[in-house]
């Protein structure tokens, strides 16, 4: 008999649909030679401190660094889940094979891995490798299993990832809790979640001693176009230019010296507002816009959080249920390109789209255009952009049809042509005194039709750039102009929201626009794509950020914490990044995992002795987060609760008793976790499943995932 072991009992149906097993059993379906089962996510998970030693389980200074001789597993500690591991089990101790059908990832490779490795699985194992649920992809892949062996590196990574989440959550959290938290409250630290912090502590900071400097721009409007004088740049941005381009070319430095005060600018004005204004050149330059780039999920999470103000953990969710409804393809990716053998299948899909006739219609019966900026197998690793898989959608939500149209938009726009426009320069003077002034045209719209209205430039406007068309200007015109000084001031940079958070994620910190730098960076990001959202949840449960309007501001615990640390390798961007980068590393089998783990430990036990050894009295301001909810529900009327979700990382745990016998959980993970006491439970994250959060029955708090399977349950003390 074969076994197959999907991730979901939805996925499981799909599975067992195809493969023709009808026959329904107890936590598996069975048929034509086939057992189809399932998890319910992670079943299994690292095995905690006290369960390496019983000296581990008391939180003191003395036992760290915690570093297990050799990591365990354990089944997680929920009656639903240890029942479906016990069929599991059962069916893979008498199988003839096993075919792994998680989701084709990291984390889904992890999750089966640990759960047959658990069951002590003995007989030959397949892989199913796929990127979308519909039927013709399933078949597909059941027609070309790969061998387990070839996902070794994957398991590795991921195995290394948990590991090292582990090693650093686990040891940071009790060293700064028990050396700085004065036992009231836990500090929690994470390998990804502190740098992530730590971004929008330090931007905070700038904002708050930004200080703002005066300047003056000098304008002039001839023939209601609006001209701005050219401004010197100095040496500084000079010698920045021609490093940047290797020294080939010399920069020219044409303008005016920048206007340090309003006596000089008024000078100015006087000096030229009685003068003509004289037309130097006009410059026409015909150019082209290529299609926005096809959806990675980063990018996805950005544009609904930029267009529809959706967490990032809200996008995750609606794409992951699109793939689930298999009218997207495989949501945790982070390319936005195609590979090859899609370029085919692009015709059929494009009929799909059903909804999009009128803009599909101009594309039937043509030849698809290839392009390297959409195909290009050299930047396609396991999986392909996020596109359409061009099944008929049915039965979406609102929400879910929004993201689908943004996919559905984008996928078709990249086989429109371009869209050509036309910049036009024009330079004036005034007693040598030069200005600039540039607009832009569209000749033809091309892939913008797709779009309509609600399509974005994709650069940002330049300074004295307009997409007015110009005038018809004349080299050699001249007449009168009404010249006019601004007063400006420098801004401080802008907080972050969701949309620019993930970027800087995805970049290690440097805010980068161009599409083909962030591609490079993207090797340095902190965190995957598929756990970025869940990070930023994290931050908002342990009340170090939250949200007004759609800026994200770091609690004074949270600017404390970060504050607090001086181990630049728990905060910096740049070193997480660089620790990602080795795991992408191992997963390409160009890193060694076991030189990664050594890494970690020996930068863990750094870490614990500088801390040790710090003499001063630094402590961190205990904030009653009761209080401060109270304060602000009586301030504001009550809106939408924000739902948190359980970050993949695994963390340490432990109950902490304050004042007023509420109870903090230090770590939580799906294993077990404590809850807090008092209605403060309500709304936080379900300890079994993780995936719920707790609600408040007639008799006792249940979780809202009951309906899947979750048995939490805890009555109401008396």
């Amino acid at each position: 008999m074969i076994v197959c072991i999907a991730e979901k009992p939805s996925v499981a149906r799909d599975i067992a649909d195809v493969l023709g097993a009808h026959t329904k059993k107890e936590g598996y379906i069975e048929g034509n030679g086939y057992q189809v089962t399932w998890t319910f996510g992670h079943l299994c998970t690292l095995k905690e401190p006290h369960e390496y030693t019983q000296g581990w389980k008391s939180w003191s200074l003395s036992s760290l660094p915690m570093i297990p001789p050799r990591f365990g597993i354990k089944l997680i500690e929920n009656p639903t889940y240890e029942k479906q591991f016990h069929i599991i089990e059962g069916l893979m101790q008498n199988a003839d094979e096993i075919i792994n059908c998680g989701d084709a990832g990291q984390e889904g490779e992890l999750i089966q891995r640990w759960v047959m490795q658990k069951a002590g699985a003995r007989c030959p194992v397949k892989r199913l490798w796929i990127s979308s649920l519909t039927e013709e992809a399933i078949r597909e892949g059941f027609a070309k299993l790969k061998d387990q062996m070839e996902f070794q590196s994957l398991y590795e990574a991921g195995l290394s990832r948990a590991m090292g989440d582990w090693l650093l959550g686990m040891n940071a959290t009790r060293l700064y809790t028990i050396k700085y938290g004065q036992n009231k409250q836990v500090l929690s630290i994470g390998r990804v979640q502190t740098p992530t912090l730590a971004l929008i502590v330090n931007r905070q900071l700038e904002i708050a001693n930004f200080q703002p400097k005066q300047y003056w721009e000098l304008k002039t409007v001839y023939r209601d176009t609006t001209f701005s004088a050219l401004i010197r740049k100095s040496d500084e941005e000079i010698a920045a230019e021609e490093e940047k381009n290797g020294g080939k070319k010399r920069i020219e430095n044409p303008g005016i010296d920048p206007i340090a005060n309003r006596e000089e600018g008024e000078a100015l004005v006087d000096r030229i507002k009685d003068l003509p204004f004289v037309v130097t050149s006009v410059g026409k330059k015909d150019g082209k816009e290529y299609a926005p780039r096809l959806f990675d999920l980063t990018s996805l999470q950005v544009e609904c959080n930029k267009k529809f103000a959706y967490s990032a953990d809200e996008t995750l969710k609606l794409i992951q249920s699109l793939y689930e409804k298999k009218v997207a393809t495989y949501p945790r990716v982070d390319t936005t390109f195609l590979s090859d053998d899609i370029y085919p299948k692009c015709p059929g899909i494009l009929k799909g789209l059903r909804d999009y006739e009128v803009l599909t219609a101009p594309l039937v019966g043509t030849t698809l255009p290839k392009s390297k900026k959409v195909f290009d197998n050299s930047k396609v690793t396991d999986h392909h952009a996020i596109i359409p898989t061009g099944v008929y959608p049915q039965n979406l939500t609102d929400m879910e049809r929004r993201v689908y149209d943004l996919i559905a938009r984008r996928f078709i726009a990249v086989f429109y042509p371009d869209c050509k426009i036309s910049t036009t320069t024009v330079m004036g003077e005034v007693d040598k005194i030069e200005f600039k002034v540039t607009g832009k045209q569209i000749l033809e719209p091309g892939w913008r039709i797709v779009f309509a209205k609600d399509v974005k430039e994709p650069t940002e406007e330049k300074e004295g750039e307009s997409e007015d068309v110009l005038p018809a200007f004349v080299k050699g015109e001249s007449g009168p102009h009404v010249p006019d000084l601004n007063e400006k001031w420098t801004q401080p940079p802008k907080p972050y929201t969701e949309a620019t958070l993930l970027r800087a994620m995805e970049t290690a910190g440097k805010l980068v626009d161009n599409d083909e730098l962030r591609d490079a960076l993207k090797e340095n990001g902190i965190g995957r794509p598929s756990t970025r959202a869940a990070i930023i949840e994290t931050l908002f449960k342990r009340n170090y950020i939250r949200k007004e309007r759609k800026n994200l501001i770091a609690t004074p615990t949270g600017v404390e914490l970060v504050q607090l640390i001086h181990e630049e390798l728990l905060k910096s961007a740049e070193l997480t990044g660089i620790w990602e980068k080795k795991l992408r590393e191992i997963e390409k089998r160009t890193y060694d995992a076991r030189q990664f783990l050594e890494e970690l430990k020996q930068m863990v036990s750094e870490i614990v002795m500088s801390v040790l050894s710090d003499n001063t009295n630094r402590r961190i301001t205990i904030q009653d987060a009761t209080s401060q909810v109270e304060e602000k529900e009586k301030k504001e009327p009550k809106k939408r609760e924000r739902k948190p979700t359980t970050p993949k990382e695994s963390k340490p745990r432990n109950e902490v008793k304050r004042e007023n016998k509420t109870l903090i959980n230090a770590e939580k993970t799906p294993a077990s976790a404590s809850i807090l006491a008092v209605d403060l439970i309500v709304g936080q994250p379900c300890p079994l499943c993780g995936k719920g959060t707790i609600i408040k029955g007639k008799t006792a708090y249940g979780c809202s995932e009951w309906r899947s399977g979750c048995t939490y349950r805890k009555a109401f003390e008396s």
